[in-house]
């Protein structure tokens, strides 16, 4: 992991003040180490029967799509609201300034099928949250969640329901 950690670029005051944003671009330009990081994220699910992995926009796509591939699973993708055509079904969600929306296709996910979330970071948790209250809005049966970051500054997993398990490569 100290191989990974040394490709995630520190940004201080980026989008704002006080906030250190952590660049993930380093990581994906270097072929070895983003192969190494999908292994690595794929590793606690492998033989979990995942039929579909779903990625919250948008490096979450990256790194989900990248995932599904290695798991042998679909990909589908929880997009910001007006970037889906209809129909959709969709959640919305309080962020610390405001709120927010996340979608999936209808018919994109069948009841009782096996999906695992993933993002690039675990910050506050209010988007995974998000993201697992649609999917339980879908019948899917979550089997976990998979992250690049967590920030556990941030408190966002005390924010994660339930007894499917939250996997983080790298924690700042």
């Amino acid at each position: 992991m100290h191989e990974l950690e040394t490709l995630i670029r520190a940004v201080p005051d980026f989008p704002q003040p006080g906030v250190v944003f952590r660049d993930v671009t380093p990581l994906l330009a270097d072929a070895g180490a983003f192969a190494r990081c999908i292994d690595a994220l794929a590793e606690p699910w492998l033989g979990q029967g995942v039929h579909a992995v779903c990625g919250i926009e948008s490096r979450g796509f990256i790194f989900g799509a990248a995932l599904a591939q290695k798991l042998n699973a679909g990909f589908v993708p929880l997009r910001k609201p007006g970037k889906l055509p209809p129909p959709v079904v969709g959640m919305d969600y309080a962020l610390e300034y405001g709120h927010d929306r996340l979608e999936v296709r209808a018919g994109a996910l069948q009841p009782g099928e096996r999906a695992l979330l993933v993002d690039d970071v675990l910050a506050t948790g209010g988007t995974l949250a998000a993201a697992q209250a649609l999917l339980g809005r879908l019948d899917v049966a979550l089997v976990g969640a998979a992250v690049v970051i967590e920030l556990p500054a941030l408190r966002g997993r005390s924010r994660w329901q339930g007894e499917a398990p939250l996997h983080a490569l790298l924690r700042y």
